[in-house]
């Protein structure tokens, strides 16, 4: 029998797929037709200590090969998450990854402390998304502010400390070698390429917000070869997402550097497309003759 757990530095995971945040809510709505506690973990749609409407629509728009959106973190709030989305996923035996966000260090240094209580398994450190006009890829940009911030976050926390990288960097292994330094456990990268698309009649951007984060199929090769820079840059681990939508793409994934996955836009085009991997990742273990999917991370042998 293959063996599909995996572990992202002390963090067992039963298996290497987890649901990104922003495209699986808090799973309420899957677990009406899926069972959530069948995954690896789950990453909660990204939270901020005050409740965000988000975006002024339209923000949403299907491009080639992928999608735009610039949603801005619309959430409920810290409080309704602990009184409300949290108690739900443990009552589903769903393994809870926290993502969370600010505008400012305060607000990330306060959801974390105020979590140091909950029975959640990791705190993944937003410091990523394109779409809000305040903290997120402000942070996220800085290898300074990665190192110091996660710092703080670490030092007020029993649970492991993610950060979640943006590609909108010169360098992505800067930033992951600033998370490592400030004492993070794992990165997850990527998060969604920041871009545009344009209305050729109106001569205005799609979206209101003018741009987005692009995400999808055509992201993959740049997500790969992210992985595999970091993966030769730093030591922690590396939960690796973008544009993954088959088992052969875990595998990919794996090869590059990752010790576990995320699932994103996937999920939009087909719900149930992490339990269909899950199902078929066995099979593929077997004919890459592994007998545990962990034996894939790091294995990529570059040409010279």
């Amino acid at each position: 029998m293959v063996d599909l757990s995996v572990k992202v530095a002390d963090l067992t995971l039963k298996n290497p797929i987890i649901a990104a945040s922003g495209t699986f809510g808090f799973g309420q709505e899957m677990a009406e037709f899926f069972d959530i506690s069948a995954l690896g973990a789950i990453s909660t749609k990204g939270f901020t200590r005050l409740p965000r409407k988000g975006n002024p629509a339209p923000r949403v728009a299907e491009c080639d090969c992928g999608m735009l959106n610039a949603v801005g973190l619309q959430n409920p709030g810290l409080e309704v998450v602990l009184q409300k989305e949290l108690p739900f996923m443990r009552s589903a035996n769903a393994t809870i990854i926290a993502n969370i966000a600010g505008d400012t260090a305060e607000d990330y240094i306060y959801i974390t402390e105020r979590l140091a209580q909950e029975n959640i398994a990791a705190i993944e450190l937003n410091f990523s998304c394109p779409n809000v006009k305040e903290g997120c890829i402000t942070f996220g940009s800085d290898p300074q502010i990665i190192e110091s911030l996660t710092a703080e976050c670490v030092k007020r926390s029993p649970h492991p400390i993610w950060v979640k990288l943006t590609p909108n960097v010169t360098s992505i292994s800067d930033m992951a070698k600033a998370a490592e330094q400030g004492g993070a456990t794992a990165v997850s990268l990527i998060n969604t390429l920041l871009g545009m698309i344009i209305d050729i009649e109106t001569r205005r951007p799609i979206l209101h917000n003018n741009t987005g984060g692009y995400s999808g199929p055509a992201v993959k090769p740049v997500a790969l070869r992210m992985i595999s820079e970091v993966y030769n840059s730093v030591s922690i681990p590396i939960v690796g997402l973008g544009g993954i939508s088959s088992a052969e793409d875990v595998a990919a994934f794996m090869i590059a550097g990752a010790s576990a996955i995320q699932i994103g836009t996937g999920l939009l085009v087909e719900p149930s497309l992490p339990w269909k991997i899950l199902a078929e990742l066995p099979e593929l273990c077997r004919k890459l003759k592994v007998d545990r999917i962990s034996e894939l991370t790091g294995t990529l042998e570059l040409w010279t």
